[in-house]
């Protein structure tokens, strides 16, 4: 049987597939929602790409999200590669979506580390490109 994290109460399998649900329902199905239930109330997002003077904990994630979902609102993300160690998921992505303002279709790509305790998210760290534009097919 896999050995269960005593700081995350999981299994790395488990953390890898918290994870994956986690995009998968906070960004590609859109539910804000559900940052109250994986985020700790003190989660900090160490992000280079996250705006300053949001508070932390799952209000300042839900307002970063929010505003990604207005810019672009039909934002998917794809999961390339993961990785669990200790306590600290990495992934890998691949965003698209539409920019509202212009129409113009665009990707950029991804590096996240999330360090999970007690079963939610306690901090991230992030590196996402610049998106740029996807060639008409």
């Amino acid at each position: 049987m896999p050995d269960v994290n005593p700081k995350t109460n999981m299994t790395h399998a488990e953390m890898k597939q918290f994870v994956r649900d986690h995009f998968e329902n906070f960004v590609n199905r859109q539910n804000l929602a559900i940052a109250d239930i994986n985020f700790a109330p003190g989660f900090v997002d160490h992000g280079d790409d996250v705006p300053p003077g949001l508070p932390p904990g799952p209000a300042g994630t839900k307002l970063y999200l929010a505003g990604a979902f207005k810019r672009f609102p039909d934002i998917h993300v794809t999961i390339e590669d993961m990785i669990a160690e200790d306590d600290r998921v990495v992934v890998r992505n691949r965003w698209t979506g539409t920019d509202a303002s212009t129409g113009e279709r665009v990707t950029f790509a991804g590096i996240v580390i999330w360090r999970i305790a007690a079963r939610q998210l306690h901090e991230r760290w992030a590196y996402l490109q610049k998106p740029h534009s996807i060639p008409p097919a």
